[in-house]
């Protein structure tokens, strides 16, 4: 089930593109914006992370923190996050949990059986609580860029 807005956060602990295990309560004390996308090295997920990537001082002037999530593994990940120049961590949600958790499961019509992550952006306030949850059905959709960067400005 989707977690709604004004709600806690669920807390998970994923691998990094380097298997270090990072923690969503770790950050607690920051606004956080995960940003959850389909596949690595497609083009609509690629100017996805390209455009958070290119908007991170924004993020940094407020001491907020982007967390890039997809399924992938964290090597396919690692290779993805430094072919793009990414400026912020990309985690691994290899066993699908995570995706679950936050209600964005979604499986790729042409591969039965394969479960992927909605493209999603929520974000998260200092105390952990969802203050922004935007979700597509459509992984061709990019989301509101300038509506994200407004919802962190204000909690920071």
């Amino acid at each position: 089930m989707m977690p709604e807005v004004g709600e806690f956060a669920p807390d998970f602990e994923l691998p990094d593109t380097e298997l270090k295990k990072v923690k969503l309560s770790d950050y607690r004390g920051k606004v956080v914006v995960l940003a959850f996308y389909p596949a690595a090295f497609t083009s609509v997920c690629t100017k996805e992370m390209c455009t958070f990537r290119d908007s991170m001082a924004k993020f940094n002037e407020v001491n907020a923190v982007v967390l890039g999530i997809s399924v992938d593994p964290p090597f396919s990940n690692k290779a993805f996050k430094e072919q793009n120049k990414l400026n912020f961590t990309v985690l691994s949600d290899y066993n699908r949990e995570v995706i679950k958790k936050y209600g964005i499961s979604w499986e790729f019509p042409a591969l039965p059986g394969y479960v992927l992550a909605k493209r999603a952006v929520f974000v998260i306030d200092k105390e952990g609580k969802i203050r922004y949850k935007w979700v597509s059905d459509d992984p061709t959709k990019e989301p509101p860029y300038d509506e994200i960067e407004k919802v962190v400005k204000s909690l920071s």
